[in-house]
């Protein structure tokens, strides 16, 4: 008799915290037990309390815990190892269950509840194999207590029929506070302890089912007793010789990267148009973003072309997107993607259509704009202000390809506050045409005029393939090829299959044109969007639908974090939760963050005020100083290099200069700037601004110098709260997100700090 072995997703997780003398042991005993799992030196028991799971010795102190799935034709056995602990961990009452909803297997881990909680349910726990020396009983009759529970809102029924698994229903009803919730989901299945929190944090029964419980849910409820078929939905490890190396090397973990049902789902999904994810700071937007790639490249026809497109908004982004992908898919799926940031892709366009020699320099908005004033002084025109002009001709007549004075007068305004008449649009105009033809004459053009003219001419492009397909329908191919010759249209296709966008909030409303007409609106899956209005830090308002992108219906939420605990995302949460401010959902609606949670633990946030600029700067030193201590020895006494774990985050360029003085020459710490190509040196901490934070994560944080006047600018939108309050409103919003963003950047630990009065932001 012969055997194949599984790793529950459980089991390997406990593994990954084992020495490795431990390991080395786990993987004999694989090999012995795929060789005969009854021979007799793996004294292999029943659990009392579920015989379908069986307990085997790795070594004297440790155990296997397997449950049999299924036996093939020619005799061999299909055992999935489910957890791997300590035999004093180990207790009769531990089950495994196919899960109602998902039809995964679920494995029931009472061994980690707390003891008051067992106690109220009445619960009492038995060693499999009791120690030499007795202790009392894990749990003894239940007792009354008189706090109140902490789903006391909920009964059995509504959590079975969420899908938390039967074994914890009981005892999530006795649940008091939010310590106890943390060590009853710690040994529970992803989809109950996804359940619980959400309830806790909040959501509504019909919230939890849509956001959580839809997603994964099976059309047809499956077969408790049919294991076979529940272990082809169970994410697991196949073990075999290949895992030896990973186990030895000590670093289990990165055998595969993992995916939460939920996101795994949304990442399998057929889709009959664009589709979008959403959700807060560190819920897996991103690493759905690039299973998505790594799913739609799987199923590609064989061949040499880039029929996927991989894009984001800047380019660091894009280079860490690299990376992640290529640790994901094999080299030759990964040659199969194409990846560029949107403005790479946009100049890419022009680069085909624009003779040699006739391109214009681009610029950024910062230059235009003094340009813009220049234009002002010298018209002595006051009646607007450069800086709404300036947004006018970005985000309407730019972002709407607006062409001509009249198509002006109709254009669509939503969300740039005070109306216009006929006459201003009219002046407006005007002085636009003056604008361009001064950047004209100086042979510039800013990006946002870049990412509309590309996005015109992807628009030509396509609207000849469709003319093409109009043709070749009406005459049913005939004389095709001699039309196609003649036009030199034989070769003209869309660019690509699939477009998947990651960061997509601060995308241009001529981004999304652009793409747009770069995908066949005909097939599926043609556009995976993921993003976050919470976190738009750049005033790019679009409306998808509006820009011929419909997601009605094809729109998921994530809501777990995995990089932020608790404690800091509690105090980032209200950064942007204001009743007066609301975020949109990427169209015509709105988004929040309802149920947004964590499931880490950390130390709460530090909030420090100081006298002036140099006090504070001095304390930075010494928080620096200590996470610098504290991470080189990593608590073991063992030097480890504490670079790239640690950074301080500042409001503007001038306050990275001063930061990065201060620390390299009066505390003798070496730093790295924060660049859009990265960190600039290898200094052992990053600092930059908060727009360089974007998609990066610390594991310590610091930020300083967050006070009033400076986080927002006072100076910058106090003028808009009477002439233009939208604008006030918006540039309010925007400030808030930033924030939000660089709050949620750190992993273990946030320190912030200010000068004078604190950002009104601020929880504090």
């Amino acid at each position: 008799m012969t055997a194949r072995l599984s790793l529950y997703r459980k089991a390997e997780q406990e593994l990954h915290k084992l020495d490795l003398s431990i390991k080395t042991d786990f993987y004999d005993f694989c090999h012995a037990f795929r060789e005969n799992p009854d021979q007799p030196g793996l004294v292999k028991r029943k659990l009392k309390g579920d015989s379908r799971i069986y307990r085997a010795e790795i070594n004297q102190h440790y155990r296997a815990l397997l449950t049999r799935t299924g036996i093939d034709a020619d005799g061999t056995e299909d055992w999935l190892i489910i957890a791997v602990r300590h035999r004093r961990d180990v207790y009769e009452e531990l089950q495994v269950a196919v899960n109602r909803v998902t039809g995964e297997i679920e494995f029931v881990d009472l061994a980690v509840v707390g003891d008051s909680a067992l106690r109220r349910a009445g619960i009492t726990l038995t060693p499999a194999e009791p120690d030499d020396t007795p202790k009392p009983p894990v749990a003894g009759p239940a007792q009354p207590e008189a706090a109140p529970a902490l789903l006391a809102g909920y009964s059995a029924d509504d959590l079975r029929g969420l899908g938390v698994a039967d074994q914890l229903i009981d005892l999530a009803l006795t649940v008091t506070d939010s310590q106890e919730l943390d060590q009853l989901v710690e040994g529970a299945p992803l989809l109950s302890k996804d359940i619980l929190y959400g309830l806790a944090a909040g959501m509504g029964i019909d919230e939890v089912r849509k956001e959580i419980t839809t997603p994964v849910e099976l059309r047809q409820e499956p077969d408790p007793d049919d294991f076979a078929a529940a272990l082809t939905r169970t994410k697991v490890t196949t073990v075999d010789d290949a895992v030896q190396a990973v186990i030895e090397e000590g670093d289990f973990r990165a055998w595969k990267v993992f995916l939460h049902p939920t996101q795994e789902r949304i990442v399998h999904r057929h889709y009959n148009g664009p589709a979008r994810v959403s959700g807060g700071p560190g819920t897996g937007k991103t690493i759905v973003a690039l299973h998505r790639v790594k799913h739609l490249a799987e199923q590609l026809s064989p061949g040499h072309s880039k029929p996927i497109l991989l894009t984001t908004f800047t380019k660091n982004l894009t280079t860490d997107l690299r990376l992640r992908l290529a640790s994901l898919v094999e080299p030759e799926l990964l040659a199969r993607v194409e990846i560029a940031h949107i403005d790479q892709l946009a100049s890419r366009v022009l680069g085909e259509n624009t003779a040699p020699g006739r391109g214009k320099q681009r610029v950024y908005d910062n230059v235009a704009l003094n340009e813009m004033r220049q234009l002002f002084a010298e018209l002595d025109d006051r009646r607007w202000e450069p800086e709404f002009l300036l947004e006018e001709w970005e985000q309407v007549i730019l972002g709407q390809s607006v062409p001509t004075r009249s198509a002006y007068f109709q254009a669509r305004r939503a969300g740039r506050g005070r109306a216009l008449t006929r006459p201003e649009r009219n002046h407006i105009w005007k002085l636009i045409e003056q604008f361009t033809a001064r950047l004209d004459k100086l042979g510039v053009e800013t990006w946002g005029q870049a990412a509309e003219r590309a996005a015109r001419y992807e628009i030509e492009r396509a609207a000849k393939i469709q003319a093409r397909r109009a043709y070749k329908a009406e005459v049913g191919g005939k004389d095709l090829i001699h039309r196609d010759a003649s036009s030199g249209m034989r070769y003209l296709n869309y660019r690509y299959q699939h477009i998947v966008v990651d960061e997509a909030q601060d995308l241009r409303p001529a981004h999304w044109k652009m793409l747009r007409a770069m995908a066949d609106p005909d097939l599926p899956n043609d556009m995976f969007i993921a993003g976050d209005t919470h976190q738009r830090i750049y005033d790019h308002q679009v409306a998808l639908g509006a820009l011929g992108i419909n997601i009605r219906g094809r729109a998921s939420r994530l809501t777990l974090s995995y990089r932020t605990t608790k404690e800091i995302l509690a105090k980032a949460l209200r950064v942007v939760e204001d009743k007066h401010v609301t975020y949109d959902d990427l169209d015509d609606g709105t988004d929040n963050l309802a149920g947004y949670r964590s499931v880490l633990h950390g130390p709460a946030p530090t909030f420090t005020r100081y006298r002036s600029w140099d006090d504070e700067l001095a304390g930075l030193a010494s928080t620096l100083r200590a996470w610098r201590e504290e991470l080189s020895t990593g608590g073991n006494g063992a030097y480890r290099d504490p670079s790239g774990r640690i950074a301080v985050c500042v409001a503007d360029r001038d306050m990275v200069s001063q930061t990065m003085y201060y620390l390299v020459t009066k505390a003798n710490i070496t730093c790295a700037e924060l660049t859009k190509d990265g960190p600039k040196g290898d200094g052992e901490v990053h600092v930059g601004t908060m727009h360089r934070f974007k998609g990066l994560e610390y594991q310590k944080l610091a930020i300083v110098g967050a006070s009033d006047g400076i986080i927002p600018r006072t100076n910058v939108i106090e003028r808009y709260r009477t002439d233009d309050p939208p604008r006030y409103e918006r540039e309010q919003r925007k400030a808030r997100s930033l924030l939000f963003v660089a709050t949620t950047r750190a992993r273990d630990a946030l320190n912030i700090s200010w000068h004078g009065k604190p950002s009104p932001y601020l929880p504090v």
